[in-house]
C-alpha cells in the first residue's frame, strides 16, 4: 500500500509532500520531530528471553537489558545534543561567514575555545595559513606582491643616488611618500581623478573610485567591473537583508548614511552682477535672486535647492541642484592688502548636482559664464570634494562625534558656527533647524580620537531651553566666519598634512593609558561644510550633507560608522538602492529614476528598459509573460506599449493620432492603434529613440493644472505624481496609470461606484439582507442622498455580492475591467509596499495633457448642461450616445457630487504590466 503522504494528484508530475511541510510552521514540526526521535529509547519484548520451553534464557535477558541500557544511554546524549546550537550558530545574523565553519578564530573570543573543542570533536579538517597550500589565486597575488616590493626597493635606490648627487646623503631620507607637485586647477575646463596607486591602478581605467570604496566592496554589491555607473564604482546594494533594517534606521531608531562624493560639484567664481546673470539665465526666479526673501542665500548662511534649466533651445529643464554662496567675510579673510579692492566685489558659490546630469549642466554653464561681462571663472571640482549624507534619528549624535571644532579658530566667538554646532545634541530630526541651515567650520582629524566615544548629552530642561533658543536666534545668520571649504589653498593644506595611519598609531602609542593624543601644531585643520535639508512631507526625517575634501571623507567615514549610538547599535552604510527606499517611503521621487522627462532620466530608462527585456528574454517562452495575448477584458487583448518598458512613446503617439484625426469614428477614437511593439519600423527606432517628452518641475505642474487653457492637446509635458493604492496590493515598475473611463459610462459607474464603497462604507450595522440573490442594504438615516444613490448603484451593479462584505476586491466577480488605451495617462516609475503607511504606493508620471483633457471636457459639458438643459451635470458628452437615457447621465453626476469634484480630478486606475487587475489609486503631484 503506498504512503498516503507520498501520493499523486491527477495532473501533477510530483509527488506531493508530506502533510507536516504542507502547515506554515515548517520549522517548528521539523524541530518537533528531532526532539521526539531523540528522546525516544528502543526497547526489546520480554518474550526474547524466553525459550521455546517457556524458560528464562539468563544469557538472553542480560543481553536485552544491555541494549535497553545502551538505548537510553544514547537516548539521553541525543536527547542532550538535539537542541543545541554550535558556536557558530551563536554569532548574530550579520557578523557569520559561510566559510567560518572551519575556522575557529573567525567567532568572537568567548566562543572560540567552544568552537575548537566541537571541531575537534566531530573531526572537522581544519587548516591554518602556515600550513595552507597556495593555490593559482594565491600565487597570483604573491607574485605581485613581490613584484610591488621590488619596485619600491628601486625607486628607493634610486632615490638615494640622487640624494647622493645632491650631496644631502647626510640628511635622513623622509617617512612616507614624497611629496608631489600638485599642479594648479585648471579654469573653464573638465577635471581627471588623481592617479591612484600601481596597486589599483589597473581597476580604475574606465572609472573612478568612492573615498570609500575598499569599504564598501567587501559589504556590498558594486557595480560591475566594465559596466559602471556614471564612471563611478558605486555600491547598489548590501549583501545582507536590509530593506526593513533601513527603514528603521533611517525614520524610527538609528540613522543611514552614505558616501555620495560621486555628486558632482561645479565651483563658480565672478563679480556678483555676473554670477547672478548666470543663474538668471539658467532659470532662476528673480525673487530669489534680488527680493529680500533669499538675502540669508545670498550671505552664505543658506542654501538653495530647484532646478535648473537650459538657455536656449526648447529650455528643458535639466535637474535639481543646491547652490551655496560663501560669505563675504570669508572671501575678505583671505584677500592681500594690496588688491582688497579688486577682490571684495568677487564672490564665489558651489553649484552640486547629480552626475547623470553634469555633462550637460557643465556645458550650458561653461557657455553662460563666457557671455556674462565680466565672464566668471568655472572650476569642475568633482575629485577635490567629497561628501557624506546622512538621515534618521541618529544622525546629528553619530555627526557630532566624528566633527570636533578646532578649538581657538572656530570658537573664538560665543556665536560662531562651531559653537552653535556643539550644542545641537538634542536634535533628531534636523527638519527643525532654520530651512536650509548652513554651518562652516574647521574640525580635528577624527582618528586622533578613535575608537569613537559616546558623546555625552544632557537631558536636563535647561539644555531643552538653551536649544529652542538657539533654533530660534540662530547665532550663525549674525557671524559668518571663514569659510575654508572654498578656499582651494586650505582644502589642499589639509589633505597634504593628513598623517599615515602608522603616524596615528605611534602617537596613540606614545599617549597614557586610556586617553587620546595631544593635539600637535602639524595636526591638519579639515575644512568642513554641513548642509541641513528639511523634508516636504511632514513629520518625515531631515537630513544632513556634510562636504569635505576628497581625502578626508575616509578617517570620518570609519569614525561615523564605527560610532556607538546611544538607541544602541552603530549607523548602517547606504547603498543606491536604500537612496531610492528612504526617498520612496517619504513620498518622494529619485532623480534620475523618476524623471523620465528629462535627459538624465530619459538615459537611466533606456538603460533599465534593456536590462529588463534581457530578464525576459532570458526565461523560457513556458515561464514569461506572453503580452501579446494578455487578456485585458471587454475584447481588449494584447499589453499597451512595450510591456517590460514606461512606452513613453507609445503614450506620445496615441496622443498625437487623437489629436490630428478628429473625424476618426468613434471605435478608433476609443482604441487608438499605434505601431505595436513587434513593428518593424518601430523595432528600428528603439534601438537609439529620442526623448518624447519633456519634464515639468512640481511648482510649474500646479500652475499649468490650475490653468488647464495653457496645456497644449498635443504638449509633451509630463509630471511626477505620488500614488497612494485605495485597496490591497501594490503597484510595480512600469505599471500603467489610467484616468477614471471617458469612452464607457457603464464602466465609469462602476469604478465610481466601487471608489464610493472605498472612501464612504455604508454603515454595516444598519444593513439587512433580505434575500440570497439580491442584496438591498437599508442605509443610515443620516447618509446623504448622493452616497446614498452610490450605494444603491452598487448593490445593483453586483447583485451577487454581499454589501456587508465591504467593497469588491480584484479577481471577484463583478469586479470592473480596465478602461481603454485612449484613457492611458501615464505609467509608474517606482512601485513596491511602504513599510511607513502600511499599503502599496509608487511614484510615477502622468501626461498633463491627458489629465486636463478630461476635466476640460467635463467643465465644457458642465456649461453647455446648464446653459441647455438646466440640470448643470458635469459629464463629458462622449460618455453618452445619442440612445443613452438622461438617468445614466444623472447618476455619474450624483457620483461624482458624492465623492467630490477634487477627490474625483485626483483619482486613477493603475495596473501592473502583464496583468488584467486594476486598482484605485489617488495621485498628488510632488
Amino acid at each position: 500500500m503506498p504512503d498516503p503522504d507520498l501520493t499523486t494528484v491527477a495532473g501533477q508530475k510530483r509527488k506531493q509532500p508530506p502533510d507536516f511541510a504542507k502547515t506554515s510552521n515548517t520549522g517548528r514540526n521539523s524541530k518537533r520531530a528531532r526532539q521526539v526521535d531523540a528522546r525516544t529509547i528502543l526497547t526489546q519484548a520480554s518474550d526474547k528471553a524466553l525459550n521455546r520451553n517457556g524458560d528464562l534464557d539468563v544469557s538472553s535477558f542480560v543481553k536485552a537489558r544491555e541494549f535497553e541500557i545502551r538505548a537510553m544511554e544514547t537516548s539521553m546524549g541525543a536527547s542532550k545534543r538535539s537542541l543545541s546550537s554550535r558556536a557558530f550558530q551563536q554569532v548574530p545574523n550579520e557578523l557569520r561567514r559561510r566559510t567560518a565553519s572551519h575556522n575557529a578564530k573567525k567567532v568572537p573570543r568567548k566562543l572560540r575555545s567552544r568552537a575548537a573543542r566541537e571541531m575537534k570533536e566531530d573531526n572537522t579538517p581544519t587548516m591554518t595559513s602556515r600550513r595552507r597550500k597556495a593555490n593559482a589565486h594565491m600565487r597570483l597575488r604573491l607574485q605581485t606582491v613581490d613584484r610591488l616590493q621590488k619596485m619600491h626597493a628601486r625607486a628607493k635606490k634610486k632615490r638615494a643616488e640622487v640624494r647622493e648627487q645632491k650631496g644631502d646623503s647626510d640628511q635622513p631620507e623622509k617617512e612616507g611618500a614624497p611629496a608631489v607637485h600638485v599642479c594648479r586647477l585648471k579654469k573653464n575646463a573638465l577635471s581627471k581623478p588623481e592617479q591612484p596607486p600601481a596597486k589599483f591602478r589597473k581597476r580604475q581605467k574606465h572609472k573612478a573610485w568612492l573615498p570609500t570604496h575598499v569599504y564598501h566592496a567587501k559589504r556590498a554589491h558594486m557595480t560591475e567591473p566594465k559596466h559602471p555607473l556614471w564612471r563611478f564604482a558605486i555600491p547598489l546594494s548590501p549583501t545582507e537583508k536590509s530593506f526593513r533594517k533601513t527603514h528603521r534606521a533611517g525614520s524610527l531608531r538609528g540613522c543611514v548614511a552614505w558616501d555620495t562624493s560621486y555628486m558632482s560639484t561645479i565651483g563658480l567664481e565672478g563679480v556678483e552682477s555676473s554670477l547672478l546673470g548666470l543663474l538668471r539665465s539658467l532659470g532662476i526666479n528673480e525673487d530669489a535672486l534680488s527680493g529680500n526673501r533669499m538675502t540669508k542665500w545670498r550671505a552664505g548662511t543658506r542654501s538653495w535647492h530647484g532646478w535648473l534649466r537650459e538657455r536656449d533651445g526648447e529650455k528643458k529643464w535639466i535637474s535639481e541642484v543646491d547652490i551655496v554662496w560663501c560669505s563675504q567675510e570669508a572671501l575678505l579673510t583671505t584677500t592681500e592688502c594690496s588688491s582688497v579692492k579688486i577682490k571684495e566685489k568677487k564672490k564665489k558659490l558651489f553649484m552640486r548636482v547629480h552626475p547623470s546630469a553634469f555633462l550637460q549642466l557643465w556645458t550650458e554653464v561653461l557657455k553662460d559664464a563666457k557671455i556674462q561681462r565680466p565672464p566668471a571663472m568655472v572650476e569642475d571640482l568633482r575629485f577635490e570634494l567629497g561628501s557624506i549624507h546622512l538621515t534618521g534619528p541618529g544622525s546629528t549624535e553619530a555627526l557630532l562625534a566624528a566633527l570636533k571644532p578646532v578649538p581657538g579658530i572656530s570658537d573664538e566667538s560665543t556665536g560662531s558656527h562651531g559653537k552653535t554646532w556643539s550644542s545641537l545634541g538634542l536634535v533628531t530630526n534636523p527638519s527643525i533647524l532654520p530651512q536650509s541651515a548652513v554651518l562652516a567650520f574647521n574640525v580635528s582629524d577624527p582618528r586622533l580620537r578613535y575608537p569613537p566615544q559616546p558623546v555625552k548629552i544632557s537631558v536636563s530642561k535647561s539644555a531643552n531651553d538653551e536649544l529652542l533658543q538657539i533654533l530660534a536666534e540662530w547665532p550663525p545668520d549674525k557671524e559668518r566666519p571663514a569659510q575654508s571649504i572654498f578656499d582651494r589653498p586650505a582644502r589642499l593644506t589639509a589633505s597634504r598634512l593628513l598623517p599615515s595611519q602608522k603616524a596615528i598609531n605611534r602617537r596613540k602609542g606614545d599617549a597614557l593609558p586610556g586617553e587620546f593624543p595631544a593635539p600637535a601644531p602639524t595636526d591638519p585643520q579639515i575644512p568642513a561644510l554641513l548642509l541641513a535639508s528639511q523634508s516636504p512631507i511632514s513629520g518625515a526625517q531631515g537630513s544632513w550633507t556634510l562636504i569635505l575634501p576628497w581625502k578626508c571623507v575616509l578617517p570620518v567615514w570609519h569614525h561615523i560608522i564605527y560610532y556607538p549610538l546611544s538607541t544602541g547599535g552603530n549607523p548602517r552604510f547606504g547603498c543606491l538602492d536604500g537612496t531610492r527606499q528612504i526617498a520612496f517611503e517619504q513620498g518622494l521621487p529619485w532623480f534620475p529614476g523618476d524623471y523620465p522627462g528629462t535627459r538624465a532620466g530619459w538615459e537611466w530608462e533606456l538603460m533599465e528598459r534593456a536590462k529588463r527585456k534581457a530578464d525576459w528574454e532570458k526565461r523560457p517562452k513556458g515561464k514569461r509573460v506572453a503580452w501579446e495575448s494578455l487578456d485585458l477584458g471587454q475584447a481588449k487583448k494584447g499589453e499597451i506599449g512595450l510591456g517590460w518598458a514606461c512606452d513613453w512613446e507609445y503614450l506620445s503617439l496615441s496622443s498625437q493620432a487623437t489629436a490630428k484625426e478628429p473625424t476618426t469614428t468613434q471605435e478608433e477614437s476609443i482604441n487608438p492603434t499605434p505601431k505595436s511593439p513587434d513593428d518593424p519600423a518601430r523595432a528600428e527606432k528603439s534601438q537609439n529613440p529620442q526623448c518624447p517628452i519633456q519634464q515639468i518641475p512640481l511648482q510649474q505642474s500646479a500652475r499649468l493644472l490650475a490653468n488647464p487653457n495653457l496645456i497644449c492637446p498635443t504638449s509633451p509635458d509630463i509630471a511626477t505624481i505620488n500614488l497612494t493604492l485605495l485597496s490591497r496590493g501594490h503597484p510595480i515598475t512600469c505599471a500603467r496609470i489610467y484616468r477614471l473611463p471617458n469612452s464607457s459610462p457603464d464602466l465609469r459607474i462602476r469604478w465610481l461606484a466601487l471608489a464610493c464603497s472605498i472612501l464612504h462604507p455604508p454603515n454595516k450595522r444598519n444593513l439587512k439582507t433580505t434575500n440570497t440573490t439580491a442584496k438591498s442594504a437599508s442605509h443610515p438615516p443620516n447618509e446623504s442622498h448622493p452616497l446614498r444613490i452610490a450605494h444603491t448603484a452598487y448593490s445593483l451593479l453586483h447583485p451577487k455580492e454581499k454589501t456587508n462584505d465591504g467593497p469588491l476586491q480584484p479577481g471577484q466577480p463583478g469586479y470592473p475591467s480596465v478602461p481603454e488605451a485612449a484613457d492611458l495617462i501615464g505609467f509608474v516609475t517606482t512601485g513596491n509596499y511602504d513599510l511607513g503607511q502600511g499599503r502599496g504606493s509608487a511614484i510615477g508620471c502622468v501626461a498633463l495633457s491627458k489629465v486636463v483633457h478630461s476635466s476640460r471636457s467635463r467643465q465644457e459639458a458642465t456649461m453647455r448642461e446648464g446653459t441647455g438643459k438646466g440640470e448643470g451635470v458635469g459629464v463629458d458628452d462622449s460618455l453618452t450616445t445619442d440612445g443613452e437615457s438622461e438617468s445614466v447621465r444623472k447618476e455619474i453626476a450624483e457620483l461624482e457630487k458624492g465623492l467630490g469634484k477634487k477627490v474625483v480630478s485626483r483619482l486613477c486606475i493603475v495596473r501592473d504590466a502583464g496583468q488584467s487587475v486594476g486598482r484605485l489609486a489617488r495621485w498628488e503631484l510632488v
